[in-house]
């Protein structure tokens, strides 16, 4: 993805709550992103998907919605309805895929 140093600092947010909610490392948060938004047209920041929290985004890169279509939301009122062992959690990219990084 070609990004500005603004929209960067969002995906930036978005692996931060992956990795502080699902307990995943940097690089499979990173593959997530990768895997999801590689040939997405993202505009400069704020692109219009900042309309949402970056954990609003975190859950589905992460889960699969429930039977209703839902995801949670990351908000604790819209949320509280949510038992999250009972969402089904998206497989992460293979690891041999181009979706994660070299190790450094």
């Amino acid at each position: 993805m070609n990004l500005d140093e603004g929209m960067v600092e969002y995906f930036r947010d978005i692996a931060n709550e992956m990795i502080s909610r699902f307990s995943i490392s940097r690089a499979e948060a990173v593959a997530r992103i990768n895997e999801r938004y590689h040939d997405a047209e993202i505009s400069a920041y704020p692109d219009l998907m900042c309309h949402e929290f970056p954990e609003y985004w975190s859950y589905g890169l992460y889960y699969y919605p429930n039977e209703s279509g839902r995801l949670p939301t990351g908000d604790e009122d819209d949320d509280e309805d949510f038992v999250l062992s009972t969402l089904r959690v998206r497989p992460a990219p293979p690891k041999d895929s181009s979706y994660w990084a070299p190790e450094a």
